[in-house]
Order: C-alpha cells, then sequence, then structure tokens
C-alpha cells in the first residue's frame, strides 16, 4: 500500500502556505496515490526532473506550483519540496534544495 509523506515539518509548511485550490489539488493527487498506487499516475499530473527527483504538477484558479518528491523503501513518496511556480522550468534552486532534503531519506 502506498503512502505519502513529508520528509521534513519545512515541507509541511510549504503545502499549508499554497492557496486552499492548489492544496486541494495535492490532496487529490495524494489520493490517488494512496488509493491506486504511484505507477498509476501519468502525465501531465506528474513529471520526471532529474535523477530521482519528480514532481507533482498542480494547476487551479490561482495558479501553478509544483511539489517535488522521492520514492523511498517501500510504497513510500516523501515530498520534499513544494513552491509556486512562476517561470517555465523549474528553478534550478528549488531542485537544489530538493536534493539536500532527499539527502536525508533512505
Amino acid at each position: 500500500m502506498w503512502t505519502v509523506e513529508f520528509v521534513s515539518e519545512a515541507a509541511i509548511a510549504e503545502v499549508e502556505a499554497l492557496p486552499r485550490d492548489l492544496r486541494a489539488r495535492l490532496r487529490r493527487i495524494v489520493d490517488l496515490i494512496e488509493a491506486n498506487g504511484l505507477p498509476a499516475l501519468r502525465p501531465p499530473d506528474v513529471k520526471h526532473l532529474e535523477g530521482k527527483l519528480w514532481e507533482i504538477r498542480l494547476k487551479a484558479r490561482s495558479g501553478i506550483a509544483r511539489s517535488i518528491y522521492v520514492t523511498a523503501s517501500g510504497e513510500r513518496v516523501m515530498i520534499l519540496r513544494t513552491f509556486v511556480k512562476k517561470t517555465q522550468k523549474a528553478p534550478r534552486r528549488e531542485i537544489e534544495l530538493a536534493q539536500e532534503r532527499a539527502r536525508k531519506v533512505k
């Protein structure tokens, strides 16, 4: 059974700072992962970034956001970083922060 967890309190705070409609979109995708497993998701909901990093793509009336995640041992998805997207590509600093947080995941 798949579970979705946050790597830190900072990762939880980032999601809580999102507008309500974007949080609801993330909740819907998390529910899909937990009900059907990560392999059931396809683009445009998820996209590979680089290495072990993937992103959950969120779009709602208030804007666009991304949650960067990795898979951990067992069937666990660890959300590393969530941010409101303002540019075409994920900013390098966001990917580097997610990579730094990913080092804590086992």
